[in-house]
């Protein structure tokens, strides 16, 4: 009997192996579909949170820089936006006769002349931090444009998941050879070289939808200050992976071409996947303008509300996403600025 029992046993653990196995493949599946927890960023800051200010500073009114010369409205817009907007805003100046003096600049020039008072209205390519809630200061979000991984035309990678790209950028994965399956394909041992440019840190959204902070990235990374030195190292390195909206791949063509990568099967230039989230990395794009007593330009809102109702025509190559489509979607809004992706 108690040969029986012991050989029914084994056979009823024999024949759990391969369960076991399909289960685990199973698991391993679901897992590499399900987004890898705790590793991406919020995307967006708390609207109500307002940076404490002193009672000087709230009483004092906006100073233009000794540079500009009796301007209506004095704009630093960042350089993303400025290529797209700024023969938008040339046009409204002369229909209505304004002098605007329009600067180039970046989030972290346009939160510093906020800071200032210096400015009317001031640019971001990122959602705002917490830093930027200024008293008396509003946002207005004009639209969102997709972040493409970028690598060098040579990789036969066309697709990948949100799960690899933040591991490969963690490094967890260093070896191309573990991204591709067919046979032929591995032959290929080249380590993969992530480019990163970790601008903005102290503001949710951009890179951060990939990885959080810079802490997460992998030490291997070769960090650049410039979108043209972004596009420049991916475009010589047949190693290299990266990231850029869709516009500044074709505006700094001069510096290489580089491949656009499908992320879970979605296209960065299909806008229908941007704005399900389905394709999850975007870059939001906001203006201000001030509220309150001896801050607030009348010429500011009007150029704002100019603006928000002439981004529904700026051309396809800026793969422009605006607020129209944003808010048919289902994404949340406080007043004009953008808040939150729909659930």
């Amino acid at each position: 009997m108690e040969l029986i029992i012991s050989h029914k046993a084994v056979l009823w653990r024999t024949s759990l192996i391969p369960l076991i196995f399909v289960i685990l493949l199973v698991t391993e599946a679901h897992a590499e579909d399900s987004p890898l927890k705790g590793l991406a960023g919020s995307p967006f800051t708390d609207a109500t949170q307002i940076q404490e200010m002193s009672d000087s500073w709230k009483k004092q009114s906006i100073k233009y820089d000794s540079s500009v010369d009796n301007a209506d409205l004095v704009v630093t817009i960042d350089q993303q936006m400025y290529l797209a907007f700024l023969p938008i805003m040339q046009k409204y100046a002369k229909e209505y006769d304004l002098k605007i003096d329009i600067n180039r600049g970046t989030c972290g020039l346009s939160a510093g002349e906020l800071t200032r008072k210096s400015v009317d209205i001031g640019g971001f390519c990122c959602p705002p931090g917490i830093t930027d809630r200024l008293p008396g200061l509003q946002f207005h979000t004009l639209g969102i444009a997709a972040i493409a991984l970028i690598v060098h035309p040579d990789n036969p990678i066309d697709n990948i998941t949100i799960n690899q790209a933040r591991k490969i950028f963690m490094g967890d994965i260093y070896l191309w050879a573990d991204m591709i399956t067919e046979d032929r394909l591995k032959k290929t041992h080249r380590l993969i070289q992530p480019i990163g440019r970790l601008h903005c840190k102290l503001r949710p959204g951009h890179w951060r939808l990939l990885l959080d902070n810079e802490d997460l990235f992998s030490p291997s990374l070769y960090e650049v200050g410039a979108i043209p030195d972004m596009i420049l190292q991916v475009a010589i390195n047949p190693r290299a992976i990266g990231y850029e909206i869709l516009w500044m791949t074709s505006y700094y063509q001069d510096k290489g071409n580089v491949k656009i990568l499908k992320i879970n099967g979605y296209s960065p230039y299909e806008r229908s996947h941007v704005i399900s989230t389905d394709y999850p990395l975007y870059r939001v794009y906001n203006l201000t303008t001030w509220e309150g007593k001896n801050v607030a330009n009348p010429h500011a809102q009007k150029l704002i509300d100019y603006l928000m109702q002439q981004s529904k025509h700026i051309e396809g190559k800026f793969s422009f996403i605006p607020v129209s489509s944003l808010r048919q979607a289902g994404w949340k809004f406080k007043g004009n600025e953008l808040v939150g992706a729909p659930k």
